[in-house]
C-alpha cells in the first residue's frame, strides 16, 4: 500500500471510534461535504481538485488521500491534478513542496485504480 491508501486505512478505526462517539457532528460533516462536493456551477471533479489543494497547503494526510481519490473517481487527469497542487507550491509555499509530491502519489494510486477499474467495464472487441 502507498500513501494515498495506507492513510486512509490508518484513520479508518480512530475515525469510526470517534463517528460512533459523535454521530451527530459527523453526519452534519456528511451532509455538508455531500453538498459542498455535488456538481453545480463547478463540477464535481473540479471542486475535488480544489479541495485537494486545500489538503495540501493545510498539510492534511487525511484530507490529501480522501481528495485524490474523489479527484481521481471524479475524472481528474495526473495533469489536471498536478496542475492544481502547482498551484499550491504558489500559495503554500515550502511545505507544499512536501505535501505536493504526496498528493501526486495518492492521486496516481487511485487513478490507476480507477481507470484499471474503468478498463474491466469496457467491452471488448
Amino acid at each position: 500500500m502507498s500513501y494515498g491508501k495506507q492513510t486512509l486505512a490508518d484513520l479508518r478505526d480512530p475515525t469510526a471510534k470517534l463517528r460512533s462517539m459523535i454521530p451527530e457532528v459527523y453526519a452534519g460533516f456528511t451532509h455538508t461535504h455531500k453538498a459542498a462536493l455535488s456538481p453545480g456551477a463547478l463540477d464535481t471533479k473540479t471542486k475535488e481538485l480544489i479541495a485537494l489543494a486545500i489538503g495540501v497547503v493545510d498539510r492534511c494526510d487525511g484530507c490529501i488521500a480522501s481528495h485524490a481519490r474523489g479527484a481521481a473517481r471524479a475524472g481528474a487527469s495526473p495533469q489536471e491534478a498536478a496542475e492544481a497542487i502547482g498551484v499550491t507550491i504558489l500559495m503554500g509555499g515550502g511545505p507544499a513542496t512536501v505535501y505536493g509530491p504526496r498528493a501526486l502519489e495518492a492521486f496516481m494510486e487511485f487513478h490507476e485504480q480507477f481507470a484499471d477499474q474503468e478498463a474491466k467495464r469496457q467491452p471488448r472487441a
